[in-house]
């Protein structure tokens, strides 16, 4: 029997508008080598930022460019330093390549765990592609426009007690506590939010501040703006397997985050 061939690392949609939507923790896939060493919890990806390119849709008919992993974040985790260096140094977080899910279940059999070479093998083939084509079509857009705005969408349990307390806002916006974008570009769309969000919750640099790529890519003195928005699941689709799209749900939040978007790109052109 043939085996089947692995799917791309990463898929690129080249758009028009100075916008570039990162979903880099979307993908599903594990390849048969690495699910091979891991426990069966692994397979479940459960993890996953479930939907966002289905409640993202708008962003490509927009204009926006799009790029999104094939390869689930148990494989790597695309929004970590390659040095595997703490974002929030004294809390808990996985890691570049995690070894249990948010809830401590072991992703690999006892003494399975990848070593130094496997981790750095992955971090060439799945971490650094997703890495260098970001930094290029921000680079593309930049030339087109002079300024981008990187909008790293996220989502995640609305309860992970392991990360915080109680139920996470609605929405959370990272700019590394205001350096990766334009001034008050968070607290805009937190007002944004309070304004037209219709009981929708919202905070600005909260525990969710921005990850790896909002802090790397994040330069708006040299027109590069970013910004991460860490959505609760809870506001588009059922957090328990298999993890279902809520058609009523998300046909209400929708509108708000293409509007988001909408705001945080004023913002950036207001201080192009």
């Amino acid at each position: 029997m043939t085996t089947p061939p692995e799917p791309p690392v990463l898929t690129l949609h080249e758009g028009t508008l100075p916008l570039l939507v990162s979903m880099p923790h979307v993908g599903t896939a594990i390849p048969a080598a690495v699910a091979a060493g891991m426990t069966d919890v692994a397979r479940h990806v459960d993890d996953c930022d479930w939907h966002l390119e289905r409640l993202y849709a708008f962003a490509r008919a927009l204009g926006a460019s799009v790029i999104v992993p094939c390869y689930a974040r148990y494989v790597i985790d695309l929004n970590r330093p390659p040095d595997d260096a703490s974002l929030y140094p004294g809390q808990d977080t996985t890691g570049l390549v995690p070894i249990d899910t948010f809830d401590k279940a072991p992703l690999y059999h006892p003494g399975g765990e990848p070593n130094a070479n496997e981790i750095e093998r992955r971090r060439a083939q799945y971490w650094q592609p997703y890495h260098d084509a970001l930094e290029g079509e921000l680079a593309r857009l930049k030339s087109l426009h002079g300024s981008v705005l990187l909008w790293d969408a996220h989502s995640i349990r609305s309860r992970v007690p392991r990360f915080f307390e109680g139920r996470l806002p609605d929405f959370n916006f990272g700019t590394a506590g205001g350096a990766s974008a334009v001034h008050g570009l968070a607290e805009a769309l937190t007002l944004h939010v309070t304004r037209h969000g219709s009981g929708y919750t919202a905070v600005a640099n909260g525990r969710f501040k921005g990850g790896y790529i909002t802090r790397r890519y994040g330069a708006p003195d040299n027109g590069v703006h970013a910004v991460q928005l860490e959505l609760s699941q809870i506001t588009y689709m059922r957090e328990a397997r298999p993890y279902p799209y809520d058609e009523a749900l998300a046909a209400r939040v929708q509108p708000l985050v293409e509007s988001l978007v909408h705001e945080a790109l004023d913002c950036v052109r207001a201080a192009s």
